[in-house]
């Protein structure tokens, strides 16, 4: 019997979770540093005013907190998820003179009170992922909290991903959304919308 959709991307995320565990902090660093300084000058970026981030985790994802901070000091309104319950995630205005909290699964999120912004309002969404492939497709942590969020959001969808963790295709199901440009170190893969394209 073949393996499901759902034990592939199990299967994948073990792998992808071993590289990440042995790749060396200073490769790291350096890895971090050329997609968040190609991620910048998207001109994407440049015409966002809002952009939804996240805040990542080093051992599985890009240490954000310095392109978050970048992206505050350019003038952007910077968003960050907090989690609710029942799988939903709502975006929290972050602000450098605000400390984040404490969250499940090992986040730091926005406190309750910051300022909520509205999915309407968000020009620019940072996808978080282990990996993503050449058609813009993404391997979550499979806890499906963006998948539902993205769902009907019309904002540029980003992601970033090692070059090293770049796949051909991955497994996806009916309910996996594609980003709209991947980014590496070192090329921008795009995946336009005939929306976004004009066409």
């Amino acid at each position: 019997m073949l393996p499901s959709v759902t034990e592939e991307k199990a299967a994948l995320r073990r792998t992808v979770r071993r590289w990440l565990a042995a790749l060396p902090s200073s490769e790291r660093r350096e890895s971090d540093r050329a997609l968040f300084a190609h991620f910048l000058s998207l001109p994407q970026v440049e015409g966002a005013k809002t952009i939804f981030a996240f805040w990542g985790i080093p051992e599985r994802e890009p240490d954000t907190e310095e392109l978050v901070r970048q992206l505050e000091e350019r003038g952007k309104v910077v968003g960050l998820p907090r989690m609710l319950p029942g799988r939903g995630m709502e975006v929290r205005r972050y602000t450098s003179d605000r400390p984040l909290v404490p969250a499940a699964f090992g986040l730091l999120e926005p406190d309750e009170q910051a300022p909520l912004l509205e999915r309407a309002a968000i020009d620019l969404i940072l996808v978080p992922g282990l990996c993503y492939d050449r058609e813009g497709y993404r391997l979550g942590f499979g806890g499906g909290y963006y998948d539902r969020w993205l769902a009907g959001c019309s904002g540029w969808k980003v992601g970033l991903c090692r070059a090293a963790l770049l796949q051909d295709r991955l497994p996806r199901g009916p309910y996996d959304i594609p980003v709209d440009l991947v980014v590496t170190e070192e090329e921008c893969l795009s995946h336009l919308s005939s929306a976004k394209s004009g066409g």
